[in-house]
């Protein structure tokens, strides 16, 4: 199993806290009441808890995520004793997001929480059913509250595509098949699945132009992010050939232009209001 490393995810923390404002920016408040909780799936190093409080100040948050490194780090930024009390309506618990949508029904923070506003980025794309767990996130959302996800919907860009036709090559595939690859759908398919659950949807796609500095800025991205199961796989020796070569090959696909590189990336998103 690959492990996260949240420096690392973090060396362009800018560049992927962007799409989470524009993302909580199209989040209605719920009809009538204050948002009293915000239930975040996937939430990493929790660099984006501060967006949610200040978005819905007062609301309790909760965040949640199958890597251990990824919750430490969110709750030495909540400042925490690491016991889940991170602070004033902060918590945070490591779990599989499946586990959590799973879990009986109970009222307050924690894992059978019915939220207000359920949200969810850059996480769905590492599950081989996405789709498959709408009708449960919904479920898990309170009546009239509203569900957001945004994932990267750019699987078909060199950045991935190099990647997983050298890790397909020998000597690389012994080690490297069966590891995790992202993949999501468009947001067409998030629309369609969340109208035939009864949502109203606002769903959309934007293609963002990261202006990188460095030769090899594109590889030092997906180093956090969608090559790190693939490179975590590999021997010493070979990890070091294979990121050689991958590096030249994304060389040619990125050139380089005064020192910067530009990495177009599209993202979908939708967020949907849950019937009351």
């Amino acid at each position: 199993m690959h492990v996260w490393d949240p420096t690392t995810y973090l060396s362009y923390a800018d560049e992927r806290t962007r799409p989470f404002v524009e993302l909580l920016a199209r989040v209605p408040d719920p009809h009538g009441r204050a948002v009293a909780s915000v239930v975040d799936l996937g939430c990493g190093p929790g660099h984006l808890t501060g967006l949610l409080a200040r978005r819905w100040p007062g609301a309790r948050l909760h965040g949640v995520d199958a890597s251990a490194e990824m919750i430490a780090a969110a709750r030495d930024r909540a400042g925490g004793s690491g016991d889940g009390s991170e602070g004033a309506g902060e918590t945070y618990e490591v779990a599989d997001l499946r586990d959590w949508l799973a879990a009986p029904e109970r009222s307050g923070s924690g894992a059978g929480e019915r939220p207000d506003v359920l949200v969810t980025n850059a996480t769905l794309q590492w599950l081989p059913d996405p789709l498959d767990l709408l009708p449960a996130m919904v479920g898990r959302v309170a009546p009239g509250g509203f569900l957001a996800i945004g994932v990267p919907a750019n699987f078909d860009e060199p950045s991935h595509v190099l990647r997983r036709e050298l890790a397909a090559e020998a000597p690389y595939a012994a080690h490297t098949a069966g590891v995790a690859s992202p993949w999501s759908p468009g947001a067409m398919a998030y629309l369609e699945a969340l109208q035939d659950l009864g949502c109203e949807v606002d769903a959309w796609e934007t293609t963002y132009l990261h202006v990188l500095e460095g030769e090899d800025a594109v590889l030092e991205w997906i180093s956090g992010t969608g090559a790190r199961p693939t490179l975590q796989a590999l021997p010493a020796g070979l990890l070091e050939e294979f990121a050689g070569e991958l590096r030249g090959r994304l060389r040619a696909a990125y050139p380089p232009r005064d020192g910067r590189v530009v990495l177009p990336f599209r993202r979908a998103f939708a967020v949907a209001r849950v019937p009351a």
